[in-house]
C-alpha cells in the first residue's frame, strides 16, 4: 500500500487518527508537569487540499469535508472540538483549503512547557517541516529514519508524553516493524503512551498483527478499529485502527461517545463497523 500522505490529508483515516491523538493531548495537559510528543513519521506539517495531489483523489471530501460544518451531540462536540479547532484555526475564513497533519496539531495544542519532537525521513519533506517550524524553540525536527527513534530518543527527559508512530506503509513488512518497533520503545519506557496507526487493506495482516500484539508482553494495549464500507474485491483502503498503548482511562469511554457518531457521518458502505478491543489488560 502506498500511502503518500499528500494524496489522502484530510480523509477519514486522517480525521479518526487526529481526534484520537487531541484525545491524548488533552488528557496529558490535565496535569501541570511537562511532556513530550514524538512524531516519528512527522511528514510535511500541513497540506493544501487545492493541490494536484489532494485533487486527484478528493478522499478529504469524505472525511474532514464531512466533518468541519456537521453537527454532534453535545458531548460529541466537546470531545471534538481541540481537533476542529486546529483545523479552523489554519482556516480562518471557513471551509478547509488547509489541512494539518498531526506535528502541526500537537503544536498547536502543546502548552509553554511542552516540547514536540517530529522526525521525518524523506528529505523534501523534512525541509518543509524545518520550515514550518523555523524559530520555535519547542519544536525540534529531525530528518532521521523514524523506526530509529525508539532506541534513540526514549525516553526523554520530561518522563511523560506521546509517541505516535505513523508509518507511510509504503514497504512491505510494516506491520512486523509496528509491533518490533513497539517492543523496542516499550522496553525502554514502559509508562509512555504509545499510539500506532495502520491501515484495513490486508484483513490478513491486520489479524496477524492483532494476534502478534496479544502475544507481546505489553500489559495494556487497547485496539480503536474503524471500517468506512466493508471488506472491497480489490484492495482499497477500507478502514484504520489505532493501537493505544497505555491508553488514559478517560480514552475507552470517550471513544464510546465519538466512534458511533463519526462512524454516521463517514461510513460509505454495509455492512461496516467500528469496534474497541483490549488486547492485553483491562478486559481482554
Amino acid at each position: 500500500m502506498n500511502y503518500r500522505h499528500a494524496y489522502h490529508a484530510g480523509n477519514f483515516a486522517d480525521v479518526v487518527k487526529h481526534v484520537v491523538l487531541t484525545r491524548l493531548l488533552e488528557y496529558l495537559k490535565q496535569k501541570d508537569k511537562a511532556f513530550r510528543v514524538i512524531d516519528t513519521h512527522a511528514g510535511i506539517g500541513r497540506y493544501d487540499l487545492s493541490s494536484v495531489e489532494a485533487q486527484k483523489t478528493g478522499e478529504w471530501l469524505g472525511g474532514i469535508g464531512r466533518l468541519i460544518d456537521a453537527s454532534f451531540d453535545v458531548k460529541a462536540e466537546a470531545l471534538l472540538a481541540p481537533y476542529l479547532e486546529v483545523v479552523r484555526a489554519l482556516n480562518p475564513d471557513g471551509g478547509v483549503k488547509k489541512y494539518p497533519g498531526s506535528p502541526l496539531i500537537a503544536r498547536h495544542l502543546l502548552r509553554k512547557q511542552d516540547r514536540l519532537s517530529a522526525i521525518e525521513l524523506h528529505p523534501k519533506d523534512a525541509a518543509k517541516l524545518k520550515a514550518e517550524f523555523a524559530g520555535d524553540f519547542q519544536t525540534r525536527v529531525l530528518e532521521l529514519d523514524g523506526w530509529l527513534a525508539p532506541g534513540a530518543h526514549l525516553p526523554p527527559k520530561e518522563k511523560r508524553g506521546l509517541v505516535l508512530i505513523d508509518p507511510p506503509f509504503e514497504e512491505p513488512g510494516e506491520f512486523d516493524r509496528l509491533v518490533d518497533g513497539l517492543l523496542k520503545a516499550h522496553r525502554r519506557w514502559p509508562g509512555g503512551i504509545y499510539a500506532l496507526w495502520y491501515p484495513i487493506k490486508d484483513r490478513k495482516a491486520v489479524i496477524a498483527f492483532r494476534k502478534a500484539l496479544k502475544q507481546s508482553a505489553v500489559p495494556k494495549i487497547l485496539d480503536i478499529e474503524f471500517e468506512i464500507r466493508p471488506a472491497s474485491s480489490e484492495p482499497s483502503l477500507d478502514g484504520s485502527g489505532m493501537v493505544v498503548v497505555n491508553p488514559p482511562f478517560t480514552l475507552e469511554g470517550e471513544m464510546r461517545t465519538l466512534l458511533p457518531a463519526l462512524h454516521r457521518l463517514l461510513a460509505v458502505g454495509k455492512p461496516a463497523h467500528w469496534s474497541l478491543e483490549w488486547l492485553a489488560g483491562e478486559t481482554a
